[in-house]
Parts: structure tokens; sequence; C-alpha cells
């Protein structure tokens, strides 16, 4: 899910591509816009600035675009998408877990530039660029024996921080970090799957506390969509049986 325009954009595959749209007052549904050509989604974030949302699509390795008109274009990623965001300067950076990097893209598609991640982040899920211009990155799954959020240079060569390593459920540890937010004043809230719970991290990725634990879950955290005007923090809680996503919800918090 993500927000604009105050809105919920929610995405509902049922065999197809359906975006829902809500209003994020009474929470009732808007309308119904059908994604064409769709195959599998990922993730889903939006731009204000070019009042657009954008999908990420794993099985034909694209980012679909709709804007608030509800027009629909796709451009193609050229490797297996993951986690989506937007940086200042209105282009969408796209994780693409199997090759290890980290691409920028205008709001069209056009390719600003690809960095590969440094050697020790394998398998990153979701990535989003500060003010600052350094990436805050997730990455680990289950058969990973390092699990953790870091912070790599704007190069993309080096880590600057990070917290955590070895795969746990331990305060501090982490169990699939799957999906990130970062507020205003650049903390950083972190959706830790397994461990079923959301993490608060400072600007240099030091632990300050668990804002969502597991007891108001429940299934699993998969994706995170932060307001930093109402201080909101929608959670995306969905149950997985044998591999296969099968029921969800959107948990919101006061952050």
């Amino acid at each position: 899910m993500t927000l604009l325009a105050g809105e919920i954009y929610l995405l509902r595959p049922k065999g197809r591509g359906q975006v829902e749209v809500y209003d994020v007052i009474t929470h009732r549904l808007q309308r119904c816009i059908t994604l064409p050509n769709f195959c599998g989604i990922i993730d889903m974030t939006s731009c204000k600035h070019n009042q657009c949302v954008y999908i990420s699509d794993h099985i034909v390795e694209c980012v679909h675009r709709l804007d608030v008109q509800g027009a629909v274009t796709r451009w193609a990623v050229n490797d297996r998408p993951r986690g989506l965001s937007v940086n200042a300067a209105h282009n969408v950076i796209v994780t693409c877990n199997v090759v290890r990097k980290v691409k920028e893209f205008s709001s069209h598609g056009y390719v600003i530039r690809e960095l590969v991640v440094p050697s020790s982040i394998i398998n990153p899920s979701h990535a989003i660029q500060t003010c600052s211009g350094q990436f805050i990155v997730c990455h680990g799954h289950p058969d990973d024996p390092v699990n953790r959020v870091c912070m790599m240079s704007d190069d993309g060569r080096h880590i600057v921080h990070s917290h955590n390593g070895q795969r746990g459920s331990d305060t501090g540890k982490y169990d699939v970090p799957r999906h990130l937010a970062v507020d205003d004043n650049e903390f950083a809230f972190v959706a830790d799957v397994n461990s079923r719970r959301v993490t608060l991290l400072s600007p240099t990725l030091e632990y300050v506390r668990h804002v969502v634990q597991c007891d108001r879950l429940k299934w699993l955290p998969c994706r995170l969509c932060l307001d930093t005007v109402q201080r909101l923090l929608y959670v995306v809680d969905n149950e997985c049986k044998d591999g296969v996503w099968t029921v969800g919800r959107v948990a919101v918090f006061s952050v």
C-alpha cells in the first residue's frame, strides 16, 4: 500500500492486478483500477511531486506507473525488482535482490544510475535514499546467516553504519527485515517479518525501541508506509501459508 493526495492505494492481486483506492480519513472505497498486463506484485510506493504510484512486478521485471487520473504505463527494470522508494530528486529507487543492485530511474523509466551493493549485503529487500544521499538498506532471507539493516555510502561502495548481523529474534536482531520507512528526521522503521514486529532505529542505525510488538499484529508485517504529517504508521499485516499469501489487512499505529 501507499498514500497519495489524501487517498490510500492498496493492491490486491486477486488473479490480476487490482488497485483499490480509499479515502484516507473515512477509509471508504472510492474506486478500483485494474493494471493491464500485470503478473506479480512485490512492492509499491508513491510520488507527491509527480502525482503517481509505482508498482514493481517481479515476473515481468518492470515497474508500473499509475497516475492520479488513472493512466497506466510501465517501464523495464531488466532485472527482478523488489523494494521501491522515491528519493529527494523525485526519482525511483529500485532494489534488485538477485543481482544485488540498487537502480535509480526517472519517473518515466530512464536509467540514471546503477549501484552494486557491497559484498556483505546479501538479498537486499528494500533501499531508501536519505536527504544526505546515503542509502538505508535492509537485507537477509531465512536461509541467510546475516539479517540486518545497514547504511551505505551514496556511491554504494562502503558501509557507513549497520545494525545487527546474525539472524535472530532477540532484541537488536532481525529475522527477515523486509521493508523500511524513514521519517523527516531520518529515523528508520524496520518491518521484521518473522519476529513479527516493527523496530525503530536512530539516524545512525542505533536501536531505539520496538514501535509495534507481535501482540499487536495478527500475522506477518511485510510492508510499511509512514504518514509523516499525521505521524501514522501503516503496516501491511499478511498471513502466509505454505509460501502463499492467503489473507491480510492494514493496521494503523500512531507513532
